[in-house]
């Protein structure tokens, strides 16, 4: 297995990362088959986090590229597998498999990276991937379209819950809501995402008009946004907060470490997130994971992790208005939009996709 990081960042694809190493590893060790091996390009060595497999299967190279491509490529052409984790990992594969077309090239995509038309010569290094298994349909659609893979070869892996997501705890943490300068009464929206002045399609602009409309009908509307944010980015959203009269009721958290997200969730009364570009959301699986009513975009990858609409709300995140209602609907009664959250472990847990990977991988 190769990856750019797998335990230096904390992004969604990180995630991805950490998850299939566990799982490949669980389904590789002791088995027969051949051991795996973990190569990352920008990961030191003493970064890895054993829960998920031990440092005897792992190697980084702390961004030294060049010596990371040519380890990748003399491992890789002794295995029967190599997964590609990013699609700029496909230069190691392609070399891998000139040297030896035998090993069966496996490579994971998620999301926009995927989508655009691809330059010939990146065209030509996909083309050699035996299998492309993508995060979810709209990816697998978009990828066909955009560069002509063959159907066939494009399967679908959705992603799951992290295997130590810490447990759902019961009620709002006090220090916490006096963190945020917020009241126990108060009715929290939630978006958990990074803040680019880059990456404008998560919808949280379209979620201040919203909230601007509702506050007369719900004066204890409050807008708790968790994650990095960027200072252009934060000066732009600062705007328009201060034009739609939302001063006081919007709560920018920052970076906050893994060990609070249950309780930030706990805080919610609606988790929501009307994004335009998002490859599958893991982000919507940990919200109702946590039993949190959800509302996504319907123009992209987030209908796979709210199955079509049967475990939440899809909008258009483009139609303030149809946002604006779907919160109204939640806030008229919450309950009827709380997912089962068995249903949600039985279709997102851990051991679900290592069963679909194995079925994927060895089985086909």
């Amino acid at each position: 297995m190769l990856t750019l990081r797998t335990f230096s960042a904390t992004g969604g694809i990180e995630k991805v990362s950490r998850q299939l190493g566990k799982a490949l590893y669980e389904l590789t060790n002791g088995t027969g088959r051949k051991q795996l091996e973990v190569l990352s390009m920008y990961d030191e060595p003493e970064e890895i986090n054993e829960q998920y497999f031990p440092a005897t299967v792992f190697r980084g190279y702390g961004k030294k590229k060049a010596l990371f491509v040519w380890a990748a490529v003399r491992a890789g052409i002794t295995k029967d597998k190599v997964i590609l984790s990013h699609v700029n990992l496909l230069l190691a594969g392609y070399l891998i498999k000139l040297l030896s077309p035998k090993t069966k090239l496996v490579l994971m995509a998620h999301g926009i990276e995927v989508w655009k038309k691809f330059p010939a010569w990146k065209k030509k290094m996909l083309g050699k991937c035996d299998l492309v298994l993508t995060v979810s349909r709209f990816t697998r659609e978009k990828i066909i379209a955009a560069n002509g893979v063959h159907p066939g070869k494009v399967q679908v892996l959705n992603n799951c819950l992290d295997p130590f997501l810490p447990l759902p705890v019961d009620g709002k943490d006090p220090l916490l809501l006096e963190r945020y300068g917020l009241k126990y009464n108060d009715i929290i929206l939630m978006t958990l995402t990074r803040l680019s002045s880059r990456e404008k399609y998560k919808g949280y602009d379209n979620v201040l008009c919203s909230i601007h409309q509702l506050k007369q009908q719900y004066p204890q509307l409050k807008y708790l946004v968790v994650g990095k944010y960027d200072t252009e980015e934060k000066q732009r959203l600062d705007g328009i907060i201060n034009t739609l009269n939302l001063t006081g009721d919007v709560v920018f958290a920052g970076f906050i470490p893994d060990n609070e997200l249950s309780a930030h969730f706990e805080l919610a009364d609606l988790y929501i997130m009307p994004s335009k570009k998002e490859g599958f959301g893991i982000v919507f699986i940990e919200a109702m994971y946590y039993g949190k009513p959800v509302i996504a975009g319907n123009k992209d990858g987030s209908a796979d992790a709210l199955c079509n609409g049967k475990f939440g709300l899809l909008v258009n995140p483009d139609e303030t208005a149809e946002i604006t209602t779907a919160i109204a609907q939640v806030l008229e009664d919450a309950t009827a939009f709380i997912p089962d959250r068995y249903e949600i472990i039985a279709k997102f847990s851990f051991e679900k996709y290592k069963e679909n990977l194995e079925a994927l991988l060895f089985h086909n």
